[in-house]
């Protein structure tokens, strides 16, 4: 293989992986170890915005294969993965090689992690814009429902109060029609 069509593999890897990961929330960062070590010959870490989706992605991938091969995931508790990085192959100089127990990271194509990371920003913008319109929709929708209960219990007041006007003025008229049907030696005055 030359060294054109290991980078085209890895990159359709690297988009294929980083899209699976996004299913799960927010990726900060995705690195692919490039050493041949046993230890971490191919390990992929990615670093999620929230800790909740990270554990998402590793209760969700470790049931998963990927070319036919079980994905082992586990959380790290590494946050800053500039420490963990050989800073020596950074320049060109760690004599260990593959071997070394500091990460060397396999590096994808510019355009792709750019083009990856930019429908992220753009997938996650799109979400948060709906979200806030389905939010909006259902307080206006609950204001709404609000008013229209408020109205009617007004409305049922208003009807409640001239029933009660009703129902005292007809008391009192029977009352003084009471009244005034008693002979006149009934009355009492005071």
């Amino acid at each position: 293989m030359s060294e054109e069509q290991i980078q085209t593999h890895f990159d359709d890897f690297y988009e294929d992986f980083f899209t699976e990961l996004c299913k799960y929330g927010e990726v900060e960062e995705m690195h692919v170890c490039d050493n041949v070590g046993d230890h971490l010959i191919g390990n992929v870490y990615a670093r999620f915005r929230y800790e909740e989706d990270a554990q998402k992605a590793v209760d969700n991938l470790n049931q998963r294969f990927y070319a036919g091969r079980p994905i082992y995931a586990e959380l790290s508790p590494v946050t800053d993965f500039r420490e963990a990085c050989c800073r020596q192959n950074e320049n060109a100089e760690c004599t260990r090689g593959g071997f070394c127990n500091f990460m060397h990271l396999k590096e994808v194509s510019r355009y792709l992690k750019k083009e990856l990371f930019a429908a992220q920003r753009n997938y996650l913008r799109e979400q948060r814009r709906a979200h806030r319109e389905r939010s909006e929709e259902e307080s206006r929708r609950s204001r709404s429902a609000s008013e229209d209960r408020n109205r009617e219990r007004s409305v049922g007041r208003s009807r409640d109060r001239s029933k009660d006007r009703d129902r005292r003025s007809s008391r009192r008229s029977r009352r003084e029609d009471r009244r005034d049907s008693y002979p006149d030696d009934y009355r009492y005055e005071y």
